[in-house]
């Protein structure tokens, strides 16, 4: 889930709620809209705002899309071959009361529909922009009868299912509900002797190690236990980027999670994430036990350091955790600062049901619909119960309620109220959290205008944790606004590193260096964001305002006619 303005320092968000753009659009409604409608590879279902795309004449799957994204596609297959200006849009998606940058957010939401039916601006074959009027459906849309689908969903504590999805639930064994802790241990362990190989492998003093930790591999056979692997693969990516940052950098979630499912060479994601090694991992069940296997990877000839399996019996989960977690601070204490080893010290079991709570909402904080927001939402507030002391579940529910409040998804006011209380809870619990102290400063400049204590809480956060790339893009555009900006540039360059295939990075870097007068350094990096993404509106914009600033209004020109929103 994008966060606002990849931190940038600008306030979005609709103060109206989600049930009152539901009434809005309910009130348009017609008999028909209830079903289905068919346009070229997809179908688009209007009852439940789910899109399918179309294999052999039989929908495979399905695209979630968010509100907004659903109710623009909805507009456009209703009057397909008719314009539909981007004023209409405004007044379906946004009452007259809100405050809104409507021309950002109505090209993030036709980029993210673009994106779900596989078109692009240039050459589009479902959505064609009329320049400065609107967008056209190119193809016909056919209705279909309606199509009423049962889907089952608990009567109390959610499920790990995505939004929509029809869920058969199963029995889960007895031990399940402590396999996310057993993994957390394994992962300690895993973390260690990484280190381990990093700190014999690389002579004091000599240039950073850059690690790539891929995504975890599901192996269990239940496809609804990714949210465990993903859960994984971010906690490893977490535990690991703070061991020594000075000497291990780790590549941020956004650029692995690329690789997911995908059958790629490890000397190619050694040149597109320049990093020298790779950890390998995947998670499966073995009778009553989870086994994590890891293997460390060299990748300029490929060779594997190390290959190990973790296995482990879920009755033995709080002493193993327990156990591990004080080896790990013995052997690697006298190598971090006091600051670290005060937090290894205070490092304690956390209630199993609570953990896996945090992961389920963890995975529905990255999904793309409104009820994905709100299945985050409830699982973190389900963590929190579980676990009053669990701070990291705290800072997460503060960052999914002020989302859901800049979304309009509930009260403006309730929304960052909740979030406020949350994030203060989860400093109180853990003062040293790098999480609670990038949503504080998030709270701080969005609802009290107080750079200048904005400024000290993302300081304070990349102190805490330097290859945290969310707070590095933070801490960046914080300096930026207090003129700072040799530091700015230094810390958006940074964040590129930490998180090279993600788009907004690179605009975000060539923004503050545009800023700093480096035209031709922030148009080469703003370049580089094109390659990730050719239609990103927003570097199209910056390369025009580089050309401008650089008396080239010949090259700003065509830079602004492919900005296509």
């Amino acid at each position: 889930m994008v966060g606002e303005g990849g931190g940038q320092p600008y306030l979005f968000g609709p103060r109206s709620s989600h049930s009152t753009l539901q009434r809005k659009f309910t009130t348009q409604m017609t008999q028909t809209s209830q079903g289905r409608v068919r346009f070229g590879a997809f179908e688009l279902d209007l009852k439940s705002g789910e899109l399918y795309p179309i294999e052999g004449g039989q929908s495979d799957g399905k695209v979630l899309l968010r509100e907004q994204s659903f109710q623009v596609l909805r507009m456009l297959v209703e009057r397909a071959g008719e314009i539909v200006t981007r004023d209409e849009i405004k007044q379906r998606l946004w009452p007259d009361d809100t405050i809104v940058d409507f021309d950002h957010s109505i090209n993030t939401v036709i980029k993210t529909l673009r994106r779900a039916l596989g078109d692009t601006a240039e050459d589009p074959r479902y959505i064609e922009t009329l320049a400065r009027r609107g967008y056209r459906l190119r193809v016909t849309a056919e209705w279909l009868p309606t199509v009423v689908e049962n889907v089952a969903e608990p009567a109390s504590a959610p499920g790990p299912q995505p939004a929509g999805r029809k869920v058969q639930r199963q029995r889960k064994p007895w031990w399940w509900k402590a396999a996310p802790v057993v993994a957390s241990a394994a992962i300690l362990v895993v973390v260690y002797t990484s280190w381990r190989h990093f700190r014999d492998a690389t002579p004091p003093g000599s240039q950073k190690v850059m690690l790539a930790v891929l995504p975890f591999a599901n192996l269990t056979g239940d496809p609804n236990k990714e949210y465990l692997a993903d859960g994984l693969t971010e906690e490893t990516i977490s535990l690991l980027g703070r061991l020594n940052p000075e000497q291990l950098g780790v590549i941020a979630r956004t650029s692995v999670m690329g690789y997911k499912h995908k059958d790629v060479r490890l000397d190619q994601v050694g040149r597109d994430l320049s990093v020298q090694y790779v950890l390998e991992n995947s998670v499966r069940e073995s009778g009553d036990h989870l086994r994590l296997t890891a293997q460390l990877i060299q990748v300029k000839d490929q060779t594997h350091l190390w290959s190990q399996d973790y296995d482990y019996a879920a009755k033995d989960t709080l002493n193993v955790e327990d156990e591990v977690a004080k080896a790990v601070a013995r052997e690697i204490r006298l190598r971090l600062t006091p600051q670290k080893q005060a937090e290894l010290a205070q490092t304690h079991p956390v209630n199993p049901e609570a953990f896996e709570a945090y992961l389920q909402g963890y995975h529905f904080f990255q999904g793309s619909t409104d009820k994905d927001a709100d299945m985050a939402t409830k699982y973190f507030e389900r963590a929190t119960q579980l676990d009053p002391s669990y701070a990291l579940a705290w800072a997460w529910l503060s960052r999914a309620r002020n989302w859901q409040a800049n979304q309009g998804l509930i009260p403006m006011e309730e929304g960052r109220g909740l979030a406020r209380e949350a994030v203060e809870r989860a400093l109180s619990l853990n003062p040293n959290l790098a999480k609670a102290h990038i949503e504080m400063g998030r709270l701080k400049q969005q609802i009290d205008f107080d750079w200048v204590g904005a400024d000290a809480s993302f300081q304070r956060a990349i102190s805490l944790e330097p290859g945290n790339p969310e707070g590095v893009r933070m801490a960046a555009w914080s300096a930026a606004m207090f003129g700072r900006l040799d530091e700015a540039v230094r810390l958006g360059r940074r964040a590129v590193d930490l998180d090279p295939l993600d788009e907004e990075s690179w605009w975000s870097l060539g923004q503050i260096e545009r800023l700093n007068g480096q035209l031709d350094q922030a148009a080469a990096d703003g370049k580089k964001g094109l390659e990730l993404d050719p239609d990103s509106a927003g570097v199209h914009i910056l390369l025009s305002q580089i050309y401008l600033m650089q008396g080239r209004p010949q090259d700003a020109l065509p830079e602004i006619e492919r900005i296509h929103y």
